[in-house]
């Protein structure tokens, strides 16, 4: 072999081995998740009404259990990985059930079974689980099967987003795409119908999730093969049948790893075997038990003298208001003109005085307002009406004095409200619905400066998905003065 060609074979073995060392060191980069016809607020929005429901329907450990506090740290581990751009606001709940399961809604609220973490057999196949519904989330899979769907419109905009609006004569907004993009509220938890891609595409995310949090993404196979055995050999529960095969996952996993850069795995930590401990001896309930405690509301009962609350969310909203009083606010810039002026929010039209202005929600939870500027505080709403909706329990009949109750029931909460009365028959534009004076705090003081009393005027009609609301609101002391402005506003509701 002469020397010139002694330098190239020389020169292609250097940059053959090159070659290899580069791509064995190539780290995992995560993919772009691609384009839906749904913005990330109204996913957003569309994941809280959701959770707020699971608070209605099932029980949920409050935030300072050893099972909350973990979930929630490990989950925050795994979210650092995840680049911000594509990132969501996670949140991370635990339920006590004892069936194995977990699932995470659009835009990052996310739910973890206790059954799931005592079933663990470590740190590691815990984030390997969570990891995989993360990456649902990542991929925005739910608004891509919504998207896909073709049943109905998208989101007609924030107000169809707030009112569940109806859209191309289909039902729409928040209510009616619960139940179109395959999202099954109720006591048997709630369950993504995802494609065999989707889940692939989980796997994968999940898989880059893993590594880059300091664990080994076999792991995610490790818990897919202990429920196999945990069922005789026999296919896993009803949340893991739309898996690919353990063995399939295995082989793409390592596969879609080899490349990737050697590192030491962490596979399990005392902070986990502590927690798992500790959630064995935690009173849990099977999906049929929590099924039947649904229908009676023992779970909204229970989570709220536990304190368990999502903390944000449409009959949530009122907590944002502070109890630390604005500056007293004249009558003269607050009252009512008489000249009225149309709105159009979707399923409904509505006419309010020129001088009220409609607002539309920036992020999701919060409520439409029709109120004067002067009446509107960085507290809250102290003259005016806000609008909003929610949706039905799923699978589950309630008529609207039941509906009503479990309204007030999950605004009280998060906030200091005191029902007047019992909630009496209505009728606003044509539809039998429910009237009911209630008191709170008032988020501006009084003309002396100091604190005064709400009085809120709740108006509740059920739809054919769920539950309208307006709650119209005055000082106290003032509200006489705005009943028939209020009245009218009622009167003008014209259904669609």
């Amino acid at each position: 072999m002469n020397r010139a060609l002694t330098k190239q074979v020389q020169l292609c073995v250097f940059l053959c081995l090159a070659a290899q060392t580069l791509a064995q060191s190539a780290g995992p980069v995560f993919p772009d998740p691609g384009k839906t016809s749904m913005s990330k607020e109204e996913q957003r929005a569309l994941g809280m009404e959701a959770a707020a429901q699971i608070y209605q329907t099932m029980p949920v450990l409050p935030d300072d259990t050893p099972e909350s506090q973990y979930v929630r740290q490990l989950g925050q581990k795994l979210v650092a990985t995840i680049p911000q751009q594509y990132s969501w606001p996670f949140e991370f709940h635990v339920v006590p059930q004892k069936e194995i399961n977990a699932f995470a809604l659009p835009g990052g609220q996310m739910f973890v079974n206790i059954g799931t973490i005592t079933a663990a057999k470590n740190e590691a196949e815990l984030a390997g689980v969570m990891g995989h519904e993360m990456a649902h989330v990542y991929m925005q899979h739910s608004a891509k099967q919504a998207g896909k769907a073709q049943t109905t419109g998208m989101l007609a905009g924030i107000a169809g987003a707030v009112l569940g609006g109806t859209v191309g004569g289909k039902a729409g907004g928040l209510v009616g795409q619960l139940g179109q993009m395959g999202l099954e509220v109720g006591a048997e938890g709630l369950m993504m119908k995802y494609s065999r891609n989707d889940e692939s595409q989980a796997d994968a995310v999940g898989t880059m999730i893993l590594y880059k949090a300091g664990y080994n993404p076999q792991a995610m196979v490790d818990f897919f093969k202990t429920l196999g055995s945990q069922e005789g050999g026999s296919a896993p529960p009803q949340f893991f049948s739309s898996h690919p095969n353990p063995a399939n996952r295995q082989q793409a996993i390592a596969k879609q790893i080899a490349p990737w850069p050697a590192a030491n795995y962490v596979e399990n930590t005392p902070n986990f075997e502590n927690v798992r401990a500790h959630a064995m001896g935690v009173k849990a309930y099977t999906a049929q038990e929590i099924q039947a405690g649904a229908k009676s509301g023992q779970w909204a009962a229970l989570n709220h003298k536990n304190g368990a609350s999502l903390k944000s969310g449409a009959a949530n909203a009122l907590a944002t208001r502070a109890s630390s009083p604005a500056t007293p606010v004249s009558l003269e810039s607050v009252q009512p003109s008489q000249k009225v002026v149309n709105a159009d929010l979707g399923p409904l039209k509505i006419r309010h005085p020129e001088n009220w202005p409609l607002t539309l929600p920036k992020q999701q939870g919060q409520f439409a307002t029709i109120a004067p500027r002067a009446g509107t505080t960085d507290n809250g709403v102290g003259y005016g009406v806000l609008i909003n909706a929610v949706p039905g329990p799923k699978g589950q009949q309630m008529n609207i004095d039941e509906m009503t109750a479990l309204l007030i029931q999950q605004i009280q909460q998060n906030n200091k409200l005191e029902p007047l009365g019992r909630p009496e028959p209505t009728t606003v534009g044509g539809v039998a619905g429910r009237s009911t004076l209630l008191r709170s705090d008032s988020p501006v003081p009084g003309a002396n400066g100091k604190a005064q009393p709400e009085r809120d005027w709740l108006v509740t009609v059920p739809r054919r998905d769920g539950l309208i609301f307006m709650i119209f609101i005055a000082p106290e002391a003032d509200y006489a003065r705005f009943q028939p402005a209020f009245e009218a506003i009622v009167k003008s509701v014209q259904f669609k």
